[in-house]
C-alpha cells in the first residue's frame, strides 16, 4: 500500500505531458515482459493483469518535451516572418510613393519654370519699343536722267505704258531737254495756250492729264513728263508711238 500512494502522489504531481509519457513507458515495459514469456515457453504465454499491474513502472529521469513550447516558438516564429514581410511591404510602398511625390514636383518645377519663362519673354515684349520699319525714299538725281526714271516708277503705279527710249526720244525733239522751254510761234500759241515744259504740253491738257502724286506746276519736269505720257496713253496707247508733234 504505501508504494501504490507513493505513485499516485507522483502521478498527481506531474504535469500533462508528464503523465503522457509515463503512460507510454507503462505500456512498453507491460509489452517487454509479454514478449520474453513467449519467447521462454515456446508458445503463447498470457500475462495476467495482476502482474502487468504489480510491474514497477520505470520513470526517465529525462525531462519531457515541452510540446506546447514547440508550437508556441512555431507560431511566434510565423508571425515574426508576416510581420518582416509586412514590413518590408509597407517600406516599399512608401519608397514608391516617396519617388511618386519627388516625380511630380520636379514636374511642377519645371511647368512652372516654364511659365515664368514665359511671362518673362511676354513682359520683355511688351516692353520693347516697337521699331517702325521706314520705307527707304528712292532717290532720283536732278537732271533728265532722274526726271525720267521718276516719271517711269510713278507711271508704274498708275498703269500708265511708256519706256525710258520713248519718253527721252520725244523730249528731244520737243525741247532738246530744257524743262522751261516755251513756243509762242504754234498755233496753241496764236490760240493763247503756248506749250510748255519737257514735253510740250499746253495748260488744259495738263490739268486733264494731270497725275496725283505730281506737282500741279506744268514746269515740274516730272509732272509734265507723267502728264503727257498719261495724254500720250490715252490717244496713242503709250509715248512709244509718237514720233512728231501730238
Amino acid at each position: 500500500m504505501p508504494k501504490a500512494n507513493e505513485a499516485v502522489r507522483i502521478g498527481r504531481a506531474l504535469p500533462r505531458a508528464q503523465k503522457i509519457a509515463v503512460a507510454g513507458a507503462a505500456t512498453l515495459s507491460a509489452a517487454a515482459i509479454a514478449v520474453p514469456a513467449a519467447v521462454a515457453g515456446g508458445g503463447q504465454t498470457t500475462v495476467s493483469a495482476d502482474a502487468a499491474s504489480s510491474a514497477p513502472v520505470k520513470i526517465s529521469s529525462q525531462p519531457v518535451r515541452n510540446v506546447h513550447g514547440d508550437i508556441t516558438d512555431q507560431l511566434a516564429g510565423s508571425s515574426v516572418k508576416v510581420q518582416d514581410i509586412e514590413a518590408r511591404q509597407q517600406a516599399a510602398a512608401k519608397q514608391k510613393a516617396a519617388a511618386a511625390q519627388q516625380k511630380a514636383q520636379a514636374a511642377a518645377h519645371q511647368k512652372a519654370a516654364a511659365r515664368q519663362a514665359q511671362q518673362a519673354a511676354a513682359s520683355r515684349s511688351a516692353h520693347r519699343p516697337q521699331m517702325q520699319t521706314v520705307a527707304a525714299t528712292k532717290s532720283y538725281p536732278n537732271n533728265l536722267d532722274g526726271w525720267i526714271r521718276e516719271s517711269l516708277d510713278i507711271m508704274r503705279q498708275h498703269n500708265i505704258p511708256g519706256s525710258y527710249s520713248g519718253i527721252h526720244r520725244n523730249i528731244m525733239r520737243e525741247s532738246s531737254g530744257n524743262p522751261y522751254a516755251i513756243n509762242n510761234w504754234d498755233i496753241n500759241a496764236i490760240n493763247g495756250v503756248p506749250s510748255k515744259g519737257l514735253l510740250q504740253v499746253i495748260q488744259p491738257t495738263f490739268n486733264a492729264y494731270h497725275v496725283p502724286g505730281t506737282s500741279w506746276n506744268i514746269y515740274d519736269p516730272v509732272a509734265n513728263i507723267t502728264a503727257a505720257c498719261n495724254y500720250a496713253a490715252h490717244r496713242y496707247g503709250s509715248m512709244d508711238n509718237v514720233n512728231s508733234a501730238y
